[in-house]
C-alpha cells in the first residue's frame, strides 16, 4: 500500500541540484583517477565512490590481483583521492566464518579498500538491508541503516558519511533518532534516453513512474567536458555504476524499490545502488524522515476497532437481527477499504508509515469470531433451558 502511495498520489519531484551522479561504467582505476581529478577541478563540496578498491580474499599477487600490475594507475587514483581531500568510499559490512554460520544480522569485520586509498578518505559502509544471499540475487530496498556497530566502534552508513561532510549538523539531528534501522523517503529517480534503440517502445528505458531527481552524467561526458562548470561546484558528486553506459538496463548493483513502476508482478528492478543512496542522502539533508508508529499504539488501535466493532455487532444482532448477516459483511468490507485509504493517505501527505496490519487482521476476524461465539452461546443456552425444563419436570 506504501508503494502505491510512492507510485501514484505523491508529485514528480523536483531536481535535487545538490546531488550530482556520474556513471564511471567499467573503468580502471587509471581512468577513475583521472576523472576524479577533473570532478575535483571544478571545487565540488563532496566526492562519493560507490567502491571498493581491494583484492578479493587478500590475495596480493598480479595473478589472484591483476589490479597490482597496473601500479601507476593505482598511484594515480591514491593521488587524486589525497587531492581531492573530502572523498567517501565505500566499505562493506562483513561477518566472520564463525558468525557466519548463525543467521545473524550482526557484522563483526569490515572490508575496506587498500591503504593507499583508504588512508586518504572517509569511509561508508554500502550494504542496505534487503535479504539477499549474492549479489546477483533479487534485491528489494527500502530502508537502510544510518550506522551499524562493529566491534563497538560505531560504522557511518555511505549514505550517512556523505550528508556528514555536507552538512554535518543535519546529520547530527538525524542520528537523534536513535533508529537502528530508517525507511528511505524515495526522492526520485534518473531519467536516461537509451540512444542506441530507435523505437518508443524500447527508448522508454525509465523503470520508475518519478521523473528525474537528480542530475546524472557519463564518464564520457566529463571526460570530454561537456557540463558547465557549475553542474559540480560545491555539490554532492556521488560515482558509481549506472550501467556500462548511460541507458545500459543492466541489472547489476540494481534493486526494485517502492518507485517501480510494477507494483506486483513480475518487474525489472529500476534503481542503481549509487542512486538509492542519493535519496537517502537528499533524505536526510531535506530532513524530510519518515515516520513509524510503535507497536504498544498499533495494539492499542487494534483493540479499540475490535471492541467497537464487537459493540455494534451485538447491537444490531439485537435490535436487526433480520439484516445482521448482511451488515456485518458490509460493514466489515467498509472498515478494510477505510484502514487501508488512510494507510495510503497518511504515508503520501504525512510521511507517517501506519502498519495497521493487526488492526486488519482483526477487522477481518471479528466477524467470524462473533458468529463462533454467538453460536456457542445459543447453544449453551439451549442445554440450560432443556436442563431447567428437566429438571422442572422431574420436581412435578
Amino acid at each position: 500500500m506504501t508503494d502505491y502511495a510512492f507510485n501514484q498520489l505523491r508529485e514528480d519531484p523536483k531536481v535535487d541540484e545538490r546531488i550530482v551522479l556520474v556513471n564511471f561504467g567499467k573503468l580502471s582505476r587509471r581512468q577513475v583517477a583521472g576523472m576524479v581529478q577533473k570532478i575535483n577541478q571544478h571545487k565540488p563540496k563532496v566526492i562519493a565512490l560507490d567502491a571498493r578498491y581491494i583484492c578479493e580474499g587478500g590475495l596480493r599477487d598480479s595473478i589472484n590481483c591483476p589490479q597490482l600490475r597496473d601500479t601507476i594507475g593505482n598511484l594515480l587514483l591514491s593521488n587524486a583521492i589525497m587531492e581531492a581531500e573530502n572523498v567517501v568510499m565505500g566499505e562493506k559490512l562483513m561477518q566472520t566464518d564463525s558468525l557466519s554460520r548463525f543467521d545473524s544480522n550482526v557484522s563483526d569485520s569490515i572490508e575496506i579498500s587498500d591503504d593507499i586509498f583508504s588512508d586518504y578518505s572517509y569511509e561508508g559502509f554500502v550494504n542496505f538491508p534487503t535479504n539477499a544471499a549474492w549479489q546477483e540475487d533479487v534485491k528489494q530496498v527500502r530502508t537502510f541503516w544510518p550506522y551499524f556497530i562493529v566491534n563497538g566502534k560505531r560504522e557511518l552508513a555511505f549514505s550517512t558519511q556523505i550528508a556528514n561532510l555536507y552538512d554535518s549538523a543535519k546529520v547530527k539531528k538525524f542520528l537523534a533518532r536513535n533508529k537502528e534501522e530508517e525507511i528511505i523517503n524515495f526522492y526520485g529517480n534518473i531519467d536516461v534516453v537509451q540512444l542506441k534503440v530507435k523505437t518508443s517502445k524500447v527508448n522508454d528505458t525509465n523503470s520508475t513512474n518519478f521523473g528525474t531527481g537528480f542530475y546524472v552524467i557519463d564518464y564520457l561526458d566529463v571526460y570530454q567536458g561537456n557540463f558547465v562548470p557549475e553542474l559540480f561546484k560545491d555539490k554532492i558528486v556521488i560515482v558509481g555504476y549506472l550501467g556500462d553506459q548511460l541507458g545500459d538496463t543492466a541489472w547489476e548493483d540494481k534493486f526494485f524499490t517502492p518507485l517501480n513502476k510494477k507494483i506486483g508482478g513480475r518487474a525489472n528492478p529500476d534503481m542503481f545502488g549509487p542512486v538509492v543512496h542519493a535519496n537517502a542522502v537528499a533524505m536526510i539533508l531535506n530532513e524530510n524522515y519518515i515516520d513509524e508508529i510503535p507497536q504498544w499504539f498499533q495494539y492499542m488501535i487494534a483493540f479499540i476497532f475490535c471492541w467497537l466493532t464487537v459493540a455494534l455487532f451485538a447491537w444490531m444482532d439485537a435490535n436487526l437481527p433480520i439484516w445482521y448477516d448482511a451488515l456485518s459483511v458490509i460493514i466489515q468490507i467498509i472498515q478494510i477499504f477505510l484502514i487501508m485509504i488512510v494507510i495510503v493517505l497518511a504515508f503520501a501527505y504525512w510521511n507517517l508509515k501506519l502498519d495497521l496490519s493487526i488492526t486488519l487482521l482483526a477487522t477481518a476476524l471479528v466477524g467470524p469470531c462473533y458468529d463462533i461465539f454467538k453460536s456457542v452461546q445459543n447453544e449453551i443456552q439451549n442445554r440450560l433451558t432443556k436442563r431447567r425444563e428437566l429438571v422442572s419436570k422431574t420436581a412435578v
